[in-house]
């Protein structure tokens, strides 16, 4: 009775129905911040420190900041540009989560799980191995990817509206093809140089990455994370119901297209880079609705820093827990988000499309 008791509390907290009833206070928001904050800056020492090269914090900054130290050059080379790209493309594919969810409607709605990340990885794999020449174009090809599938998913959705359950299974379907067309092209490409590449974006495996990622990465992300936050008033918005939107004045279709395409942007550009990465877009903002509330001008900002942690948190174990072996952090996240979506989709009530 009472682990009844327990789960019905939780689903309803999750829902977000105790959140209408019990606004969040600023003081508990400013906290999640900086505690956030300080676990973000922990893993990232930790992440930095660990490894086949172990050093210690003071001898990291003063290889980095006072007398040079071939381990730390070596600690610089290989190893901090995934640590960054951890760390953008957890805070992207986070914030991607947050706008699809509140351009849809439907909290389970996941860039990862809906096909839109798959496509965005189909894509750059085609121009791996068709086009290998266009490398440094992979981010444009992704975006277009990742809007097609967008178009693509609601458009087989659609009955004259939008249903949930519809969607999500549309996208879960889209997705399994997408991503079997790119372990196609992975074993057509057979081998040489671009087999590397190809294998981590399917596999969403960020070994080699280097610091030529992380510059292709950071401009691209860190103007789309502004935009997101721009957006914040359209999301809340968009939240209502369609009827009650237009009748405050606002154009419904023309703001649903512009915040799905900065989402769409987003997890695009990061999937070219770090591969699919399922459940991110999924967990994230929820932990962020529980932590900090549903306005989106506090929510999408703290879940920039949050993804970034629980994205880089990842990596870190699964490049050190069986070390030298590795566990790729897409193969950590969805330990953690398949159980979590199984809750969600059981518990989650009329919210979640039952």
């Amino acid at each position: 009775m009472k682990l009844k008791i327990f789960k019905f509390g939780l689903s309803k907290f999750l829902a977000g129905d105790d959140r209408r009833e019990k606004p969040i206070n600023n003081t508990r928001k400013a906290l999640a911040f900086i505690i956030t904050l300080v676990l973000l800056v922990i893993v990232f020492f930790i992440a930095a420190t660990s490894g086949s090269i172990n050093v210690g914090v003071g001898k990291l900054l003063r290889g980095l900041f006072v007398k040079l130290d071939q381990d730390v050059v070596a600690i610089w080379d290989l190893r901090f540009p995934r640590i960054v790209i951890s760390i953008l493309a957890g805070a992207a594919i986070s914030v991607s989560g947050v706008l699809l969810q509140a351009v849809m409607k439907n909290p389970l709605t996941d860039p990862g799980i809906i096909g839109i990340s798959s496509a965005a990885s189909l894509t750059s794999v085609l121009i791996i191995t068709i086009f290998p020449s266009l490398y440094f174009s992979i981010p444009f090809f992704s975006v277009a990817g990742g809007l097609l599938a967008y178009l693509l998913i609601y458009s087989l959705a659609w009955d004259g509206g939008v249903n949930p359950v519809k969607l999500i299974l549309v996208g879960v379907a889209l997705n399994m093809t997408f991503t079997g067309i790119s372990e196609f092209c992975k074993a057509f490409v057979g081998g040489g140089a671009n087999l590397s590449k190809v294998q981590s974006i399917v596999e969403g495996n960020i070994t080699q990455r280097t610091w030529a990622d992380v510059n292709m990465l950071f401009w691209y992300v860190l103007i789309g994370l502004i935009l997101a936050f721009c957006l914040y008033k359209k999301c809340d918005l968009l939240s209502l119901e369609d009827k009650t939107a237009r009748g405050l004045g606002v154009n419904v279709d023309r703001d649903r297209f512009i915040v799905a395409l900065v989402a769409i942007i987003l997890v695009s550009i990061s999937t070219a880079i770090v591969g699919v990465i399922g459940f991110l877009g999924l967990i994230v903002p929820h932990m962020a609705k529980m932590l900090v509330g549903s306005e989106h001008k506090i929510k999408i900002p703290y879940t920039m820093v949050l993804g970034a942690f629980v994205f880089l948190l990842c990596d870190t174990i699964g490049r050190t827990m069986v070390a030298p072996y590795e566990i790729p952090a897409s193969i950590m996240m969805a330990i953690i988000g398949g159980p979590f979506f199984i809750f969600l989709l059981k518990h989650g009530g009329d919210s979640y499309g039952s």
